[in-house]
């Protein structure tokens, strides 16, 4: 069940009211990941707000969720743990999975959605991954007992909850699991919900493959008689559709998820039906037929439909459903809004808000844009000189949530007090340091594209910035050429650039945006600094492009990205263990972190290490190494993979394997670093193959499809990370693939209207001359013409007319549709799909652990033939 954006605080209210010091800790389950981690600090400071005792628990991927379902959850059950039930909540996990399966919430208390399946267990679930699966959404409910009035699933469903959707009447306490919806539920699902319903509450049927047509020619079948079905008592057992004397047991506890061999991921299926239902119902069967519901009577006896009748259409109308089940998760993976602005909504609601809280939410949204977590999946930013920057990541969605935390900004901390003198950040100059000791505040910056400025050399963040890596290919020596030239016609000497920025010359400093504005087009660099008004005013107060800035008084001043990327850089890497003997100063470089623990035991502990640098600032300034040898070690392997051309071109994507790397190779063993190496490849091989297709990206204004594989020699495995091409839907009501594609379609559709127009005037003025015709016979003739042969052509000119008006309107819709058609599931990233289809039809040893779909592990031995099955797949929608 799902619990609507406008009820946002219904579930912690009640909790609010129903906690005291002697119940159970509700549990926490975070992924580890910047954005989770930011909702979590969210989440557990309204807890503690509270005096709500909780317990919070990393999770690395779907093993470990299911190791915490056996050692943390279970024990809370009522029925099988001995437990009082409680609160289990899910940030960031578990949303593309069959939770009540997973946490073994339904594994001994009978089917699915039975009163004695959740234990008292409530699990809140808050997730941006998509697809969702339908089961959670849709059901994870118990049910209440079946009664003569309460046959179906929906009927018995707990009071207040209605087609899966929560409302104000329903009362929290029995369990279950509570999707936390951000608007997309509502308004996208409505044709999987009713397809979903309504295979809840379908018999068990034999499909044995049959082609049943698309004719209506059931009826001819003579079911009257010793064939008709009779609907079932309530908790009867409902019989096989194969006349079978008496259907298994086990067929009623069928499981609602089955596990792909060799993979630890839950693959959704259709959905699990709930025990002691019986055959159709007399209106059942008058709803699977085609005829009418009409009561018998005397003068007109009712034909009830044979039972072939039945199953031909009720097998027919099974299959329209799982085809749109199947159709849905079969879209692509493809992110919505971040949990962490979530949470800030869930505070906003409660009357929290503050800066910390922010805070936490800005650090959330901008890390998902560094990790390329877009409406198109983990894809690289579509950019160009065409497009607005906010197409790139959330489309229209991500531009109003970067609009309301600018608001937030604006609205807790009140500007600065310059008796008319204009702030430095609104001249161009990047704060970097607090207005006075005691300053937290936080500030819109206008930030360039560089990777930790004020932490490192101008050189230094201008070389590891992947949008210029991209656009002025530094992994080259022109590159590099190009990049000293930049700096020289701006008035940089590379002695200067190279010194901190910190210490660099104040009057260099201020005039770098103007400097970088005048020469930026001359590189194709339109969007490394983002629009300000020469006066320095802000007209519009929207300040499109800019950052946020924080200070901690004289201690530090960062940027959103710089806490985003060290946090990333702490889960990844983990804490400096050492420092190499003859490196000192800020440019020390760290050694290679130790692979002698196993993934899940070397990662959970970096965790705490991030967790805890979100509000340490001290740690967090300890973490700057840390994200300066990551990026190092990026920009040194993606330059030796461009330098060398060890990169395929496959028929649907482009692949990559991590090899002859430096020392620091091993970093790519996590999936994030990993995911992060492919993002910066990924754009540079767009940018290439724009400029080779003459300012058009590849497949449609998409990007390139990139698969980036690296060799874990401990365990023997290849870590395979598959990134989009981006450019997916704008979520702009304009249709899919952003809006340069919108653009082109709507330029096609007026296109399309002036044809029809000439059209329409052309046979309008064949009417015109068909009527002057006929007047100059009529006026011609003698005598007077029959009234029947007026009337005659005056019904043929109207029938040309509505043919002409069917025919226009036909157009229309067909244009409307396929538009329709390309914004679903238009230009996502479909790796995950396609890694399961290969792991079913090869042998290949593959594991899919992760919570991001696009990231497998596959053995050593077998990753040619892995791949070579996985080109012939369609891997971006």
């Amino acid at each position: 069940m799902y619990l609507p954006r406008a009820l946002l605080s219904k579930l912690y209210q009640h909790l609010q009211n129903t906690r005291h010091p002697l119940s159970p800790p509700v549990l926490v389950l975070v992924a580890l990941e910047p954005d989770a981690l930011c909702a979590c600090r969210i989440l557990t400071r309204l807890f503690k707000h509270d005096y709500i005792p909780h317990k919070i628990q990393p999770v690395a991927g779907y093993a470990d969720l299911a190791r915490v379902g056996r050692e943390l959850v279970g024990p809370m059950t009522e029925a099988r743990g001995g437990g009082g039930g409680g609160v289990v909540v899910c940030l960031g996990v578990g949303g593309m999975a069959d939770l009540g399966t997973v946490l073994g919430l339904e594994s001994d208390g009978g089917a699915a959605g039975d009163a004695t399946s959740f234990g008292g267990v409530e699990v809140w679930v808050v997730d941006a991954h998509r697809p969702w699966n339908l089961g959670n959404v849709f059901g994870g409910f118990p049910l209440e007992a079946e009664s003569e009035g309460a046959v179906t699933y929906a009927a018995r469903a707990p009071v207040g909850v209605r087609g899966g959707c929560i409302d104000r009447t329903y009362r929290p306490g029995k369990g279950g699991i509570v999707v936390f919806d951000d608007g997309d539920i509502e308004d996208e699902l409505a044709k999987e919900r009713d397809a979903y319903l309504a295979l809840v509450d379908m018999p068990d049927i034999e499909d044995d493959g049959e082609d049943l047509g698309d004719s209506e020619d059931d009826e001819s079948d003579n079911g009257e008689g010793e064939a008709a079905v009779v609907p079932a008592r309530a908790g009867q057992k409902r019989k096989s559709w194969d006349f079978a004397d008496e259907e298994s047991e086990d067929d009623d506890d069928r499981p609602r998820q089955r596990r792909r061999s060799n993979s630890s991921t839950p693959i959704p299926e259709s959905p699990q039906r709930p025990a002691q239902r019986g055959l159709l119902s007399l209106r059942d069967q008058a709803v699977f037929s085609s005829d009418p519901l009409e009561p018998p009577t005397a003068a007109q006896p009712s034909k009830t439909p044979s039972a072939t009748t039945l199953r031909r259409r009720l097998l027919r109308l099974r299959r329209t459903n799982e085809a749109i089940l199947r159709d849905y998760y079969r879209l692509g993976t493809s992110y919505s809004e971040p949990i962490s602005s979530m949470m800030y909504s869930l505070a906003s609601e409660l009357g929290r808000e503050d800066n910390d809280l922010l805070w936490m939410t800005i650090v959330g949204v901008t890390a998902m844009e560094l990790y390329g977590r877009s409406s198109a999946g983990v894809a690289v930013p579509a950019r160009s000189s065409e497009a607005r920057p906010a197409s790139g990541w959330l489309g229209m969605r991500g531009a109003r949530i970067r609009q309301l935390l600018r608001d937030e900004v604006r609205r807790l901390n009140p500007p600065e007090i310059t008796n008319g003198r204009v702030p430095p950040e609104n001249t161009g100059i990047i704060p970097t340091t607090a207005r006075s000791p005691e300053d937290t505040s936080i500030r819109l910056s206008p930030e360039p594209k560089f990777l930790l400025i004020r932490h490192w050399s101008l050189y230094d963040s201008m070389l590891h910035s992947p949008y210029l890596f991209s656009r002025l290919k530094t992994w080259s020596e022109t590159g590099l050429k190009r990049l000293h030239k930049l700096l020289a016609k701006m008035g940089v000497s590379l002695v200067q650039c190279k010194q901190s920025y910190t210490h660099m010359d104040m009057m260099l400093k201020r005039e770098l945006r103007t400097k970088l504005l005048k020469y930026a087009a001359l590189y194709n660099l339109d969007e490394l600094v983002p629009t300000i008004d020469t006066d320095g005013a802000d007209r519009g107060g929207s300040k499109d492009g800019w950052g946020f800035v924080r200070s901690w008084g004289w201690r530090a001043t960062l940027s959103a990205q710089d806490v985003g990327v060290v946090v990333g850089a702490l889960l990844e890497v983990g804490k400096a263990t050492t420092a190499a003997p003859e490196a000192s100063g800020p440019s020390q470089e760290l050694l290679p972190p130790d692979t002698s623990q196993s993934p899940s035991e070397e990662w959970l502990p970096r965790f705490w290490d991030a967790y805890d640098a979100l509000e340490d600032i001290e740690a967090l300034k300890a973490g700057l190494p840390t994200a300066q040898f990551l990026h190092k070690a990026i920009f040194t392997t993606g330059t030796t993979i461009l330098k060398k051309k060890q990169i395929s071109h496959l028929r649907a994507f482009r692949m990559c394997v991590v090899k002859d790397a430096p020392a620091d190779a091993s970093v790519f063993n996590h999936p994030g670093a990993l995911t992060k190496l492919a993002l910066w490849i990924g754009e540079a091989l767009a940018e290439q193959e724009k400029d080779a297709g003459g300012g058009r990206l590849a497949l449609g204004g998409r990007g390139t499809p990139l698969v980036v594989a690296s060799l874990d020699e401990k365990r023997g495995v290849y870590v395979v990370v598959g990134t989009g091409g981006g450019g997916g839907p704008d979520r702009s009501g304009a249709g899919g693939g952003g809006p340069e594609a919108a653009g082109r379609r709507r330029k096609e559709r007026e296109e399309r209207g002036r044809e029809r127009e000439e059209r329409k005037r052309g046979r309008e003025r064949l009417r015109a001359e068909k009527r002057e015709a006929r007047r100059r016979l009529r006026e011609g003739e003698d005598g007077e013409r029959e009234d029947g042969e007026e009337e005659e052509e005056e019904e043929t000119e109207s029938e040309d007319e509505d043919e002409d008006s069917e025919e226009d309107e036909s157009e229309d819709g067909g244009d409307e549709d396929a538009d329709a058609a390309r914004e679903r599931g238009y230009g996502l990233n479909r790796f995950g799909t396609a890694f399961q289809d290969v792991v079913g039809e090869t042998n290949a040893r593959v594991r899919i652990d992760s919570f991001e779909h696009c990231v497998v592990e596959v053995k050593k031995e077998d990753l040619g033939g892995f791949l070579e099955s996985l080109s012939m797949k369609a891997v971006v929608g």
